[in-house]
């Protein structure tokens, strides 16, 4: 009965941990997922390369990995069809959700390496998504020459 306890015990607090998670992370998620999706309409088309790019980094990340993949391409999907209904406002809104980790260095550095390797996915880091990068870095008050932009 006991290690039955200390089991269970174990497994809710795995649990807890991972939804604190979440929660602590939720505006980093949904901010990778915005620069991903800025990026790889940069050049007029979303390419499979750039869409398993992001999921494979999402899936990865320490601080991401307790997302269900559900929710990833949710929040990947609404900030491309808000891009194609109305590229300006799309792009508004993604720079709104991006904004939301400025100030916090490590994050806002982690995402511009992962804008960078989704604008290179498909072979070609071409100088529109080269550009979308900058305003990003500028965004997040990054130095765009950090990362060789």
């Amino acid at each position: 009965m006991l290690k039955w306890l200390k089991e269970n015990a174990e497994k809710a607090h795995a649990n807890l941990s991972a939804e604190v998670s979440k929660f602590k992370n939720r505006s980093f998620m949904e901010a990778v997922v915005a620069g991903c999706a800025l990026v790889a309409a940069a050049d007029g088309e979303i390419s499979s390369d750039e869409k398993q790019k992001m999921a494979g980094f999402i899936q990865r990340a320490e601080e991401l990995k307790h997302f269900e993949m559900s929710q990833v391409i949710a929040a990947f999907n609404k900030t491309a069809g808000d891009l194609e209904f109305d590229h300006a406002i799309g792009k508004a809104s993604a720079f709104q959700v991006i904004g939301r980790i400025k100030g916090k260095e490590d994050q806002s550095r982690l995402l511009i390496r992962v804008v960078c390797a989704i604008g290179a996915a498909d072979g070609d880091f071409d100088p529109d998504e080269r550009a979308v990068v900058t305003e990003i870095c500028k965004e997040l008050g990054l130095t765009p020459s950090d990362f060789d932009l």
